[in-house]
């Protein structure tokens, strides 16, 4: 398609701690013309994540660093406006790594899925995307809780970790979220369904898992590393397991100082394993089908805090650091097509 102007916001220098003015800029540019294979999508929402800020430093991951004069990388949803591929028809809703931009030309690939028969686009996000994903296979594949077990989530308020508890819930465990602040801990029990919260801002964090995980912890969810989670190895139950989904605690410092309760692992014959959601692609229709059918009988539910316009990602990226996020932050950046909900 010719004439459409994509604005993109571009790294310009890698960051240091929280973003500042300069290290990101605002540009527009003409949208690209496509090659054969290739299809034109429109983005409605993006989406904003911790590991956003990972792809920022000048050092690889599981992706490639984005590089300086880049698109910020984001995953979002969006909607096919043009295409040379048959794998795309135009009109259809789907989940990518957009990032922070208008317009982004998608392929066949792993990056890139459609989701039919989705009635609201930010649950695409929030639930059918890579965030609901990431709960499902790291709390059934890793977590496996059963009945009567006491599960412990860290960053229970965000995205991921409010969805991995009730998945736990589900599987008729007992959950336990920890997050910052009592307005996040009072979201966490009576909108997301845990049975108890613990404030790690509080005075005791060891003592508040005594409190609250009398029999210990046998599966903990730990999106944020450090401190926290040496404290919960040090409470981890015999035969516990632990599922490392993220360490926000110092993606900005970009150190990783080691628990000192590891030990743990080995006196109660426990076990602790990353995972890498991409890794399962192939089994997202298989997430997604058990979130689905959750989301329809009332079990699972989500939230959503939506930053209006794409000159507000940065300050959103900024928030899920200074602890002003709670359920899935996203950019709305177009208004999604009325005729594609549902369809």
């Amino acid at each position: 398609m010719t004439g459409l102007t994509n604005r993109q916001i571009v790294l310009r220098r890698r960051p240091e701690g929280l973003l500042r003015d300069g290290d990101t800029e605002l540009v527009e540019a003409s949208a690209p013309e496509l090659a054969e294979g290739e299809a034109l999508v429109r983005n409605t929402y993006v989406g904003i994540d911790a590991a956003v800020r990972t792809w920022l430093d000048d050092q690889r991951g599981y992706l490639p660093p984005v590089q300086l004069g880049e698109v910020v990388r984001a995953a979002g949803v969006g909607e096919v406006v043009a295409t040379r591929c048959d794998a795309y028809a135009v009109g259809d809703v789907v989940t990518t790594l957009s990032g922070f931009q208008e317009y982004v030309v998608v392929r066949d690939d792993l990056f890139t899925t459609v989701i039919p028969d989705v009635d609201d686009q930010l649950a695409m996000l929030s639930v059918y995307g890579s965030t609901g994903a990431t709960a499902y296979f790291g709390m059934t594949d890793i977590g496996k809780p059963q009945p009567g077990e006491t599960v412990v989530v860290s960053a229970a308020a965000g995205a991921t970790g409010s969805l991995a508890g009730q998945i736990a819930k589900i599987a008729g465990a007992r959950v336990v979220g920890i997050a910052g602040g009592p307005e996040k801990c009072r979201v966490v029990v009576e909108e997301f369904g845990f049975d108890a919260c613990i404030d790690h801002r509080g005075p005791d964090l060891a003592a508040a898992l005594r409190e609250h995980c009398p029999d210990r912890v046998d599966v903990y969810f730990d999106n944020v590393g450090g401190p926290i989670l040496d404290a919960v190895l040090g409470r981890l139950a015999q035969g516990g397991r632990v599922a490392l989904c993220g360490v926000i605690s110092s993606y900005l410092t970009g150190e990783h100082p080691g628990p000192a309760n590891y030990v743990n692992l080995l006196a109660r014959c426990g076990t602790m394993s990353g995972f890498n959601t991409l890794h399962n692609w192939d089994r997202f229709p298989e997430a997604f089908e058990a979130l689905r059918r959750w989301e329809g009988e009332g079990r699972l539910v989500h939230r959503e805090q939506v930053h209006p316009g794409l000159e507000h990602a940065v300050e959103a990226l900024n928030g899920l650091f200074t602890g002003a996020n709670v359920g899935k932050t996203v950019v709305q950046v177009s208004e999604p097509t009325p005729q594609l909900q549902g369809r």
